[in-house]
């Protein structure tokens, strides 16, 4: 008999960006927990910034679901683990519910998810029906089960909106248009849940405007199968990885930290702006993040430059991530007036532009496998390194990035997956 879990679950959309999407999958997941349920949360897309609020609001990691970077195999054994664990479950979309290929909507079809329309209500009366019903209907196969409003006025303006709804449409809730509960961002998107010191406040405060006009019951349980995702044979027992994890270097994905955890490695964590120097280790981890805004923490630490620069020299394994691998440049132009000193791992130099550099899925070939990723950031770099592999982008975008090796240092702006590629990202940290 096959294994099949069941579990209710919804998939949080919208007509577009900007919507309320992460707001209103916070406050449900928060609101949710505050009534004894369990909540898994799980992103659409490669993205690292809404998961990290999800996983708060939750009080459990939220992983990434992405039919191309990590095959929908992966996607799937990953609902089917939290339907096993979990009251709920949520997937907040990417975009609009019809944007993009493949689309949040394709990924509800697949996996057979109901979709709650999230639709920024602020200026709108009757036409928030007619909105409703157009992303209900627009394909056949797609199953809206229901509409939340954002940025509502009074109890009166509340029930205007309720009552514009169709009746195939349930009513799930509403949010505000409160500045309060606004959560805060940057170039980058909203900023991580580690650096908005009331963070759990704000949340508290969302599920509480949440629950105002919340309906109580549960959506339709979904079915869950089992499904066998490409699992590694790679042996890392008795190796120690030394992952630097901080405000500078905080976009590490949950299922990453797994594999290496499955693997049997020993994850030792560090903060490079607090000063801390290189655990012992047998290999190391600079992953993506903002060094830019923490250029002086990062330069003025001699110690750990120092120890980098001896486990380069000794033929130490060491993966360097977007943001790690402008950290592991000499220099670091921060796009705000500030060059900084960085770590001289690789020679070159880095800046922040104003513009976005490069967004998009990639691919990249190298001797251990073919690993997938993506890309997503405003550094530009100078770099006199060897290059192995260049990266692209399988849906024909432009972005097209470059992978660097230094003995066994590899360094690029590519974040990747490693479940994409299970034995090939784990041959990255043997030494």
């Amino acid at each position: 008999m096959s294994d099949v879990r069941h579990c209710p679950a919804l998939l949080v959309s919208a007509p577009a960006s900007g919507q309320g999407k992460t707001s209103v999958t916070a406050a449900l997941a928060r609101w949710h927990r505050r009534q004894g349920r369990r909540v898994a949360v799980f992103k659409t897309g490669p993205d690292f910034i809404d998961p990290m609020l999800l996983a708060r609001a939750a009080g459990r990691d939220a992983y990434q679901l992405d039919l191309w970077m990590t095959g929908e195999a992966d996607v799937r054994a990953r609902l089917h683990a939290g339907a096993g664990e979990a009251d709920l479950i949520l997937v907040e979309g990417v975009m609009g519910l019809y944007d993009g290929a493949p689309s949040s909507a394709d990924l509800a079809v697949r996996l057979g998810l109901p979709v709650l329309a999230v639709i920024d209500g602020g200026a709108m009366a009757q036409t928030f029906g007619a909105v409703a019903q157009g992303l209900a209907h627009y394909r056949d196969d797609v199953r809206v089960h229901g509409v939340a409003a954002n940025r509502v006025g009074g109890a009166y303006h509340v029930e205007l909106l309720r009552r514009s709804l169709p009746a195939d449409l349930a009513w799930l809730g509403a949010l505000p248009g409160d500045a309060a509960l606004a959560l805060p961002e940057r170039h980058l998107g909203l900023v991580v849940a580690d650096e908005v010191q009331d963070l759990d406040t704000r949340l508290d405060a969302l599920a509480d405007a949440w629950g105002m006009h919340a309906t109580t019951a549960l959506p339709p349980p979904v079915a869950f199968a089992a499904c066998g995702a490409p699992r590694a044979t790679t042996d890392l027992c008795g190796v120690r990885i030394a992952i630097a994890r901080d405000a500078a270097f905080c976009f590490l994905y949950p299922a990453n930290l797994d594999l290496l955890r499955e693997a049997g490695a020993e994850l030792a964590f560090f903060s490079p702006i607090a000063g801390d120097s290189l655990p012992d280790c047998d290999a190391a981890w600079l992953p993506g993040g903002y060094p830019e805004l923490h250029g002086a923490a990062i330069g003025g630490n001699a110690t750990l430059r120092t120890q980098l620069h001896a486990h380069v020299v000794a033929g130490r394994p060491l993966l360097a991530e977007c943001g790690g691998l402008l950290a592991a440049l000499d220099r670091l132009d921060d796009g705000r007036g500030g060059t900084h000193r960085m770590l001289g791992l690789l020679p070159g130099e880095g800046a922040i532009g104003a513009r976005l550099a490069a967004l998009g899925s990639q691919r990249v070939l190298l001797p251990e496998g073919e690993l997938r990723g993506h890309t997503f950031h405003f550094g530009r770099a100078r770099i006199d390194a060897e290059r192995i592999a260049i990266g692209d982008d399988p849906t024909g975008g432009p972005a097209a990035e470059a992978v660097y090796r230094h003995r066994r240092m590899t360094a690029s702006f590519v974040h990747l997956y490693f479940p994409s590629a299970p034995d090939a990202a784990l041959a990255l940290f043997r030494p």
